[in-house]
């Protein structure tokens, strides 16, 4: 992803864990764990990149993002979402354009046309699922240039 002039990138390192929401613009960068949600600040153009290590335990409601790693919870992207080879989610991703590597899995729902007003607003905590049924796996089979 490239960084338009003067935005700012931050960084949750490897071997670093964040607990709480993370509200952010420009760039953010996970090699490490965030327990939380992650929104953009005041519905800027940001970009979430997720490295192959790094993993996040919440919602995530940005308008681009990559994933390399885990991600456990809903995601929720209003532009652009790149699941890489080694990415995992573990629920529903909801999107406009998708791209999905070769062992890229998403163990939930793929929702075409995220509602751009649920993707600009923070969403309550999650709710604990009624359902007992076993959640729905897709994984990629074809690989982008």
């Amino acid at each position: 992803m490239g960084l338009a002039s003067g935005a700012s990138t931050t960084l949750i390192a490897k071997n670093t864990e964040v607990v709480g929401d993370i509200h952010f613009s420009g760039t953010l960068h996970i090699e490490g764990t965030l327990k939380g949600n992650v929104y953009v600040k005041d519905g800027a153009d940001a970009h979430l990149d997720i490295a192959e290590n790094g993993r996040v335990e919440g919602q995530i409601t940005v308008p681009t993002v990559r994933i390399n790693g885990r991600v456990i919870g809903d995601i929720y992207t209003t532009k652009h979402i790149e699941l890489a080879a080694k990415a995992e989610v573990d629920g529903n991703v909801h999107y406009k354009l998708i791209e999905m590597v070769k062992g890229a899995q998403v163990n939930g729902k793929l929702v075409y046309g995220a509602d751009e007003v649920k993707a600009s607003q923070p969403a309550a905590a999650p709710a604990a699922k009624a359902s007992t049924a076993a959640p729905e796996k897709a994984q990629a089979n074809t690989e982008t240039a």
